[in-house]
């Protein structure tokens, strides 16, 4: 790895080398900026102004130069236009192949602008996020909405890039109707859903993707996957991806993800029935559904490494295991073995593989279509989340094939352990290995745990605000004052152990991660102690229960569009944090059984303000973990998506075990005793947030 300015200068294009942001004159000029700050010759006021006429300058400067070379493509475009509108009774074959090679050279220019867009973008954002941390002032924000609300707004013309727009649509259809020369003549606007074949308009639109994805919601669900996509791909790490990726495979990837999570909560309405069907107190569902995250604490750890060094294997050994994991839960009834129950569900921890999910996706899917297939990841999991609950409310019946018993407490493990061995018959006829051949070669394109490129994309409320390179906490140092400096490959491998990964992490991301094992903690005491506490104080059916747990879970896409589409745009990303803390904590406090008699009213309102509000605070989150986690841990075994699965994971684990002790207690104090530590835990979240506010921001 080398320092951000050496890679912007070896990047840029020789010919437009004046053109590009002047990174290390800016850089100098911030250190010049806190020397004098610090002896008094100046005050913060004058520094913001002049740091401001600066990048005003450097903007003005980019911006000029892009509606230049904009009006050359367009006066390329309108010469070439003129030839190929030349009447002609039957045009040479050479003729229409030289017109398409010369679509094809605009369109490669076009692809060299728009690569100078972008990495001055990057630039800019760096800058801007350098000037924040240093003199401890949100800058950034109060610089961009000033410059995009205005009428002349600069920034406009980068970052709407409507010209561009133009350019690529003149390429596309000329290039589309002389391919078509000879059979139809209908237009691209004729058939909009028409592909492009050329490679040239393949490129230029996945750079545009880059620059400003299609909507707001997809960035949002593929922040909660962790995984996002590289900011500066070149042509030769588009072409791996491509040769990498298989439709079917990734299809199987996102199967297995849905599946894991239907295993997970299909279990939950019954857990106390069974318990209780085994000789054991209802409580005891609390490690029944909890065996499962504890296994999954060290799977997590095993399959990210296996994933190093294949992906269809761990998907194997997940099937099978899942299989004997389910097979063990439905004979437990008929073994009387409570014993066979809990470890039938730590076989089926021991088979998560979403830790090989996300990495497949991260390396092995194309850069254009990363993002969707990101947010198919969560989808998936947010699907298999409701449809768990709701498939044990369908299956109530009650018979026996030989002296196996198939009833609403072991029907849940025998419809699993079917579906996990159709989806194991599906993965060996239908999974693609990729190939790594081109790993050796390459450096290796790790899980990067939900970068930051939604900062253009989310158009000019907050763009140049941060970016997956703004991830290198070291590049913050003054060490970074030499452009040149070589960074030792040692000092920035990858995390090699856990402990190792622990060690990089600052201050404000373990207060991330905290919020991150409140949150998981909180909706996991919801959800796993409803049964109980439903048929103590309501007398509801298991259907009943799936039925609440299943509204639950369909509440996540639409929260997640509202929030997306509407709710970031509106506010910053730490305002809705803290206010989303909060009402998870209101949540927590009118959950509390105070007054009788306690009402369904009180206990769906309130379980539907915990569960939405920690969803929302969810998905912020892990965006604004993005930014401050280490570079080092978005590659290797130990990256930051499995510490954020581990967080996750042990907070299960703790919410159920704290539901099976208090179940010591009895039904009647189940559940304010179960309330309190979450109370305490949102409180000192809360409490975390505010005092690393200034880190944090």
């Amino acid at each position: 790895m080398v320092a951000f300015g050496k890679k912007l200068k070896e990047r840029q294009i020789q010919e437009w080398q004046g053109y590009y942001i002047n990174y290390k004159l800016m850089k100098k000029k911030l250190k010049q900026y806190a020397q004098q700050i610090e002896v008094g010759i100046q005050d913060r006021r004058h520094v913001l102004k002049d740091f401001s006429r600066l990048l005003d300058n450097q903007i003005e400067k980019i911006v000029l130069f892009l509606l230049e070379q904009q009006g050359l493509l367009a006066s390329r475009l309108a010469m070439l236009d003129e030839q190929n509108n030349t009447p002609q009774q039957q045009p040479e074959i050479s003729q229409i192949l030289e017109l398409r090679e010369a679509y094809r050279a605009v369109g490669q220019d076009l692809l060299k602008l728009l690569f100078f867009v972008e990495i001055n973008a990057i630039g800019l954002r760096k800058i801007l996020k350098k000037f924040d941390k240093r003199f401890g002032y949100s800058f950034t924000n109060s610089y961009v909405k000033t410059r995009a609300n205005h009428p002349y707004s600069q920034l406009q013309q980068v970052f709407k890039h409507v010209g561009i727009g133009a350019v690529v649509g003149a390429i596309s259809r000329n290039l589309h109707e002389l391919q078509d020369r000879q059979g139809s003549y209908l237009s691209i606007y004729d058939q909009p859903a028409l592909p492009l074949e050329d490679p040239v308009i393949d490129s230029i639109k996945a750079a545009v993707d880059r620059l400003t994805h299609s909507t707001n919601f997809l960035n949002f669900l593929a922040q909660h996957a962790l995984i996002m996509q590289d900011e500066l791909p070149t042509p030769v790490e588009e072409q791996v991806d491509d040769q990498k990726y298989h439709f079917m495979s990734l299809l199987l990837n996102l199967a297995n993800t849905f599946l894991y999570m239907v295993n997970t909560y299909i279990v939950v309405p019954t857990a106390d029935d069974y318990s209780l069907s085994l000789g054991a107190a209802a409580t005891v569902c609390g490690i029944v559904i909890g065996a499962m995250a504890v296994a999954q604490v060290f799977s997590s750890v095993y399959f990210s490494a296996w994933s190093n060094k294949s992906y269809f294997k761990p998907l194997i050994f997940s099937s099978v295991v899942l299989f004997v994991g389910n097979i063990l839960y439905a004979l437990a009834y008929d073994l009387n073995s409570i014993a066979v129950l809990l470890i039938g569900r730590l076989f089926c921890g021991l088979g998560s593989a979403r830790a090989v999910n996300r990495r497949y996706i991260s390396d092995c899917v194309p850069l254009k279509i990363r993002m969707k297939a990101s947010a198919g990841f969560v989808s998936a999991s947010a699907l298999g989340m409701a449809c768990g609950p709701a498939l044990a409310g369908l299956l109530q019946s009650n018979f026996k094939i030989y002296k196996l018993t198939f009833n609403q407490e072991t029907l849940p493990g025998w419809v699993m352990a079917v579906a996990w061995l159709i989806y194991l018959i599906w993965v060996g006829i239908s999974f693609k290995e990729p190939s790594r051949e081109t790993e050796e070669h390459h450096l290796p394109q790790e899980s990067n745990a939900a970068a930051e490129n939604d900062a253009v994309e989310k158009g000019l409320k907050q763009p140049l605000l941060t970016s997956s390179e703004d991830k290198q906490q070291d590049e913050d140092s003054e060490q970074e004052c030499d452009e040149s400096e070589e960074v030792s490959p040692e000092s920035h491998g990858p995390a090699t152990s856990i402990r190792s990964a622990y060690r990089l992490l600052t201050p404000s991301v373990k207060v991330q991660l905290l919020i991150y094992f409140m949150l998981k903690y909180v909706m996991e005491i919801l959800i796993s102690e409803s049964s109980v506490i439903t048929a103590y104080y309501f007398q509801w059916s298991t259907s009943s229960v799936a039925i609440f747990l299943a509204s639950l879970g369909l509440t996540v896409l639409p929260v997640n569009i509202v929030v997306g589409h509407y709710i970031c745009n509106m506010f910053e990303d730490r305002q809705i944090l803290l206010a989303s803390e909060i009402i998870v904590c209101v949540g927590v406090l009118l959950s509390f059984h105070i007054i009788n008699p306690y009402s369904v009213p009180q206990y769906v309102c309130s379980g539907l303000i915990l569960f939405v509000s920690a969803e929302v605070l969810e998905g912020v989150n892990l965006s604004l973990l993005s930014r401050v986690m280490s570079s080092r841990l978005s590659r290797g075994t130990y990256n930051n998506g499995l510490l954020s699965t581990e967080a996750g994971t042990i907070a299960r684990v703790v919410a159920d075990g704290t539901i099976t002790l208090a179940g010591y207690l009895g039904d009647s104090k189940l559940l304010n005793a179960t309330l309190l530590p979450s109370l305490f835990i949102c409180i000192s979240s809360i409490v975390a947030t505010c005092f690393t506010y200034n880190s944090l921001y």
